[in-house]
């Protein structure tokens, strides 16, 4: 049927409609209308009563996953493609407006396209193109830690600033998983006071209002917006998203809110349906009062409009969506978090360094592999829900970046040992490094080649002995050892250990380290393992068991997991299917300063080996783990019952921590976990740290860590996995991890936790001298911090000079003033921070002048 003969046959509103169908079909390109969802009736001209009383500001949206069910290089062209389209409705319509994110892809049209740069500049300059998130992609914000965010926001503003002379002014993260208690600071530090986000949803997560004040953990505050239903209705009309959206609000004051359309996910963006759709809303009577806009508009207008003690507040973080995406894709947390480390270590070195002894700074490198890091961290690549060849390109990304920081960070030292004597060409020296503002003590490892029969003696730069044991290479050639030794490090310096012969009769070294049976104990720990797999540790200090159920308490526990790739709809692990039991039980170390017990155990499929270490006059127990999982549709925890009442969970997150609810929901947290309650009228606790894992719970005081699933890749709800069928399978075969467990007297606050935290992922660097002539002191120290909850987690060149910026936050929770010993710049600052508040300071090149900046270094 012609639109010549529909419009003879039919009335005046059903001839607009079928108008509008017609021209919907016939302009929607394929692409845009693939991942549109069903697609809704034409509008029907009826509006519930009081639906004028509404006021929606219609956000043009292309949310575009640059890889998800796709690779990253298709993510490329539907970039272009979804612009180009976008940029021909604005062309259409005068009113029409556009919002998207990610500062990669403007450098992506920067680099392809010019032409569309100056397109896009061009409509920017007219308000019509909306630049909200200044970030790099929008990120997974549960996982990446908190100088990831930063540089998030760093990159992603400036390279708006670049292409646009402007800065974002709206964060802008809807389809993210979460959303930590630490982001209101972070975002307001990167020129942010606003943000967006949808997930969790209506029924995820109760909040006072779409419109809210969110009270970070520091006490910022961010006007709030979530989005209703949906961040790219695909429909064909608007109306139906905008009925349900009146529904929502109706039990809330508000009468303002944003009304998202467009096609989303694969892009697309605005379609010629949508704007149809709304010019037919916009003459319908009784319909609420509708116009094209955008973000910046809508925080602009409901900032003058609205009385802001009349907001709402929420003081919590934002949970709990697909709350598998903590531990699904193993390998790809641990990577992040080697990545993340590695950056920031080598960033440190290099930076103190090209000031005191004369370290290339390769600005550039770490620039690139920050801005690789920050894109695997777009949030279906994080989480693990992506297809199984973007995991291919996430370890390249992240080997190369670790790369770049080990080469810069291990040339920079040698650089630094080079300058340190060695005299003696019969003894060997090592040079040891601690990249934290803390002096500390550290166990450091290497191989040698010595006589197993050679008695040596090991010394620190002042001839004091340094306890020491060797055990069994890691090699197997003949001649090779290992030397374990205990070094005292001055605060961000390094120490000279010297390995010498022994005279004999030399003083022989005693221990209090005790190895036997299924036991090891020093002066204040005695570790039990128990044949069906559990372990205990008895506290002699407290005069009691850390665990419930006596000496054999912690357990790697299998629940039922038979969800999809997200675990969407789900928020707890319950189900609890079995454990691992010990298949065997071997000490393979014993000596004066460690012993190391080898427990391997069995479950289905799946072997655990893990080696359990306790170090003499240690209150800790550290433990790698190896394990080589074959389940499918199941999850691991490590499974802690601390032996407290009245328990209290504590997580770390993004620069800081929060407490959570001790019901078994499964939360995200960054490097540690802690418990602590009542014991016996005092207070008591217990801690475990990990260098690779997010995902935890806390069932009343039994604390748990999430270890490996078995999910099918990207299985999205509501498809089912069928038995007949062949899949990938996640995180099959063998991974690596390591944690520590500190029980502790009072609270993690004073049991040094997040220290203990920052030493596990960026440990000292161990370097081999020669024998040469030097003129630097056997050791020293470049940088000092005078308070026990302060870190200065960053230490870089300004991306815009040679000025040094040094980041630090607080992390107790606790107001403090600190003190910074910046002696490698011959300089001193002192201030106060609040509880968990993050400073950057800016150190000018050629005075050493101090002055307060953003995240931003303005």
């Amino acid at each position: 049927m012609t639109l010549v003969a529909m419009n003879r046959k039919l009335p005046n509103r059903t001839w607009l409609a079928a108008v509008w169908l017609a021209a919907s079909l016939l302009f929607i390109p394929m692409s845009m209308a693939q991942g549109a969802g069903q697609s809704a009736p034409p509008n029907t001209g009826v509006w519930p009563a009081g639906s004028d009383q509404y006021t929606f500001h219609m956000i043009g949206n292309a949310h575009i996953d640059p890889v998800w069910l796709w690779p990253w290089s298709e993510g490329v062209a539907v970039v272009h493609s979804t612009f180009r389209s976008a940029l021909d409705r604005m062309n259409e319509d005068p009113n029409v407006t556009m919002t998207t994110s990610s500062s990669q892809f403007y450098e992506w049209v920067a680099a392809n396209d010019p032409a569309m740069l100056a397109e896009i500049k061009k409509r920017v300059e007219e308000g019509r193109w909306d630049l909200v998130n200044g970030w790099w992609v929008e990120p997974d914000v549960n996982i990446p830690n908190g100088e990831s965010l930063a540089r998030q926001g760093l990159y992603g503003q400036e390279v708006l600033q670049q292409l646009f002379g402007r800065t974002a002014k709206v964060g802008y993260n809807p389809d993210s998983f979460g959303h930590p208690g630490s982001l209101p600071q972070i975002l307001k530090l990167e020129g942010m006071n606003d943000y967006v986000f949808m997930r969790p949803g209506v029924l995820e997560k109760k909040i006072p209002g779409n419109l809210f004040w969110w009270q970070g953990i520091d006490g910022t505050r961010a006007l709030t917006f979530r989005i209703l239903f949906s961040y790219a209705d695909g429909s064909l009309s608007v109306e139906p998203l905008m009925k349900r959206s009146i529904t929502e609000l109706s039990t809330q004051p508000l009468r303002d809110a944003m009304s998202f359309f467009g096609v989303g996910d694969h892009g697309g963006g605005p379609t010629k349906a949508n704007m149809a759709s709304i010019k037919l809303v916009q003459s319908e009577p009784g319909a609420p009062k509708i116009f094209y806009s955008s973000p910046d508009r809508y925080f602009a207008e409901v900032r003058a409009k609205l009385n802001a003690a009349d907001i709402p507040v929420l003081k919590d973080d934002l949970q709990h969506h697909s709350v598998g995406c903590y531990t699904a894709e193993a390998s790809v947390k641990k990577g992040n978090r080697e990545a993340e480390a590695a950056l920031t270590t080598a960033e440190k070195i290099a930076a103190v360094g090209s000031v005191v002894w004369g370290a290339h700074y390769p600005k550039s490198d770490f620039t690139e592999s920050w801005k690789r890091v920050l894109f695997l961290q777009f949030h279906d690549s994080m989480a693990g829900t992506a297809l199984p060849e973007q995991y291919k390109s996430v370890h390249e990304g992240q080997g190369r970046a670790i790369d770049i920081a080990q080469q810069s960070m291990y040339v920079n030292a040698q650089k630094l040992a080079w300058e340190v004597p060695t005299t003696d060409p019969n003894s060997n020296y090592l040079f040891v490094f601690n990249p934290h503002a803390w002096s500390t003590t550290q166990n450091v490892e290497y191989d040698f080649g010595m006589r197993e029969k050679t008695p040596v003696t090991v010394e620190d730069g002042a001839g004091k002995p340094v306890p020491f044991q060797w055990v069994q290479a890691t090699t197997a050639a003949q001649g090779r050892r290992r030397l374990v030794a205990q070094v005292s490090l001055p605060a961000f310096g390094y120490q000279q250990i010297r390995i010498r012969n022994l005279e004999p009769n030399d003083a022989a070294t005693t221990s209090t380290l005790r190895a036997e049976g299924n036991a090891l104990e020093n002066e204040h720990l005695r570790v039990t393992f128990s044949p069906d797999g559990t372990l205990g540790i008895f506290d002699k200090d407290a005069g009691k068991d850390v665990f419930t159920g006596g000496q054999t308490g912690a357990r790697a526990v299998v629940f039922k997991d038979e969800n999809d790739t997200w675990a969407h709809n789900f928020v707890a692990y319950t189900d609890e299917l079995g454990a691992f039991k010990q298949d065997s039980i071997k000490l393979i170390e014993s000596g004066p300063l460690r012993a190391r017990m080898r427990v391997h155990s069995v479950y289905g499929n799946s072997s655990l080996t893990t080696d359990w270490i306790l170090y003499a006059g240690s209150r800790n127990v550290e433990a790698r783990v190896a394990l080589d999982w074959h389940e499918h549709m199941k999850m691991l925890k490590y499974s802690f019952p601390v032996a407290v009442q009245n328990p209290k969970a504590t997580y770390e997150i993004a620069y800081g921590a929060m407490d959570r609810a001790t019901k078994n929901e499964e939360d995200p947290g960054q490097r540690w976990i802690d418990v602590d309650g009542d014991r016996s009228g005092t207070q008591y606790g217990f801690a475990v740290i990990n260098d690779a894992k997010y995902g935890y719970s806390v069932d009343g005081s039994d604390l748990r860590v999430s270890v490996a699933r078995g999910a099918v890749y990207a299985n999205h709800m509501p498809q089912k996995i069928e038995p007949d069928k062949d899949y990938i399978w996640q995180d099959q075969g063998l991974q690596t991890f390591n944690m520590i467990l500190v029980p502790h007297a009072g609270g993690w606050q004073d049991a040094g936790i997040v220290r203990k935290a920052e030493e596990l992922v960026s440990p000292a660097l161990t370097v081999y001298q020669g024998i040469h002539r030097g003129t630097r002191p056997l050791s020293d120290s470049f940088l000092s911090v005078d308070v026990p909850n302060v870190v200065i987690s960053t230490i870089k060149q300004a991306e815009d000079g040679d000025d040094l910026i040094v980041r630090m936050y607080e992390t107790a929770g606790r107001e403090t003033t600190a003190n910074i010993n910046l002696k490698f710049a011959k300089a001193h600052w002192t201030g106060k921070l609040h509880p968990f508040e993050i400073k950057t300071l800016r150190i000018k090149a050629k005075t050493s002048a101090i002055s307060e900046v953003n995240i931003l270094e303005k």
